[in-house]
């Protein structure tokens, strides 16, 4: 049995835990896939640099309202894949290269188990630690019903790494990684169908970007809302058909790859938790207090094992509080996230932080709510957008913002500045008026939405 200072279970951003305060450390990083985690290897980074691809090709294919005739014969598909995964997949090499090579770093392969407290087994060797941090992530998630056991279906962790993209894309689901892949690989010439169960696409943002978005997705794809798969079956050539219900009866649709992006859940109940006395919440996430700890003595954890925000940029700030009060267990920094943004990187691009007017209204608490077009703008007019919009939402007491949500382009660029002024308690006529805004710079937009709360 092989004893260490510190046991890192995942190499995503558990990675990032090695700060040169805790060079001293001996340190085991178990990883059962490759290095850099979701993000890098199926997430974040893979996707975006697929998205840029689409937003290019959409963009070209939509520039004959401005006097533009263009067209796009074609996605190289196989040369955009070489490209993307020929810089992505060395870098997970070289990650892990780099730690075996350090003389006071193990690394061990394969799917971790708790077998006691700071116990764990890998492989059939046990390790154990001064102090274990758990960064497993988390999966996408399968619903059991109905039965896809007879079918070939992909799920985010491998769709991107098609050899082509398919004739006819199936997707289940309707939520962010539906929209992005769906907006990938329909530029890239995919007739994709979406089945979603709700009555709207992202669910979960405000009621007006729902709405808008699942209006521009349905004039681009097949949406089926209200929908709920209840058979699966691989057909003579090698397809899929999926028997669907929604309002209008029950339909079969035909195609060449099934999506199942029905959401992710977190990896804490494949490593026998229990047995270390970690526990775990009603929907499966490790159990932490504010500075990181779980439920077992010396067991840390962060990132979207124990986070349902999921968002890497959340689990970046874990993993750097984690790192000091490992390296400082005298003096305990708390996660301090601040508000948390997020954003949908498709077409209509999406950004958001704080609540909803949904949200809001239910809370009963008195609100201010302002709503303006890019249209509204001078380079929102020469972008001849008529559907993109910046909403806000502000308590007429604190004169405080509650939430902003944006739709459309450089959705998550133009949320960063408002995303700041709610970090640092700015006042919405702090923000509004207390700066000047470049002219006629699109960031126009939200200078307007921030007047009109003010009127």
């Amino acid at each position: 049995m092989a004893h260490f200072d510190l046991v890192i279970v995942g190499a995503g951003s558990g990675n990032a835990l090695l700060t040169p305060e805790l060079e001293d450390r001996s340190v085991a990083i178990v990883e059962r896939r490759d290095f850099g985690g979701t993000c890098l290897n199926r997430g974040c980074i893979p996707s975006k640099m697929l998205v840029h691809v689409a937003d290019v090709a959409e963009a070209t294919r939509r520039s004959d309202h401005l006097g533009v005739t263009a067209q796009v014969p074609e996605v190289r598909w196989l040369e955009v894949a070489e490209r993307v995964f020929g810089r992505i997949d060395p870098i997970a090499v070289a990650g892990e290269n780099y730690r075996r090579g350090l003389e006071k770093v193990s690394v061990y392969k394969g799917q971790a188990r708790f077998s006691g407290p700071r116990r764990l087994e890998v492989n059939g060797a046990e390790i154990t630690g001064d102090a274990v941090v758990l960064a497993a992530g988390a999966r996408p998630f399968v619903p059991p019903q109905p039965d896809l056991t007879a079918v070939d279906y992909h799920t985010s962790d491998e769709i991107m790494r098609l050899p082509e993209p398919p004739g006819r894309l199936l997707i289940w689901g309707g939520g962010y990684i539906a929209a992005e892949l769906a907006h990938v690989f329909g530029a890239a010439g995919s007739e994709v169908t979406i089945v979603n169960r709700g009555p709207r696409l992202l669910r979960a943002e405000d009621d007006d970007v729902s709405e808008v978005f699942t209006s521009a997705y349905r004039r681009r794809f097949r949406v089926l809302t209200e929908a709920r798969p209840i058979a699966a079956a691989r057909t003579p050539g090698g397809g899929i058909t999926l028997e669907v219900r929604h309002p209008s009866g029950t339909e079969r649709l035909m195609g060449d790859v099934l999506l199942v992006a029905a959401g992710r859940v977190p990896n804490g109940d494949e490593l026998n938790v229990a047995a270390g006395g970690v526990a775990l919440d009603g929907a499966g996430y490790v159990v932490v207090d504010p500075y990181g700890r779980t439920t077992a003595e010396g067991v840390w954890a962060l990132g979207d094992i124990c986070n349902p925000n999921q968002l890497k940029h959340v689990a970046n700030a874990e993993a750097r509080a984690v790192a000091h009060n490992l390296a400082h267990p005298g003096d305990l920094r708390p996660v301090s996230l601040g508000p948390v943004p997020h954003a949908v990187f498709a077409s209509p691009q999406v950004a958001s932080v704080g609540l909803t007017e949904r949200q809001v209204a239910a809370s009963g608490r008195p609100y201010r709510r302002s709503l303006r077009p890019y249209g509204d703008t001078a380079y929102g007019w020469a972008m001849e957008d008529t559907e993109s919009f910046c909403k806000l939402l502000s308590d007429p007491d604190s004169d405080r913002l509650l939430g902003a949500h944006i739709c459309g382009p450089d959705a998550a660029v133009l949320l960063q500045q408002l995303v700041q002024a709610m970090a640092f308690d700015l006042s919405v006529t702090e923000i509004a008026s207390g700066q000047l805004y470049i002219h006629p710079a699109l960031s126009e937009v939200v200078e307007q939405a921030l007047l009109g709360l003010l009127q």
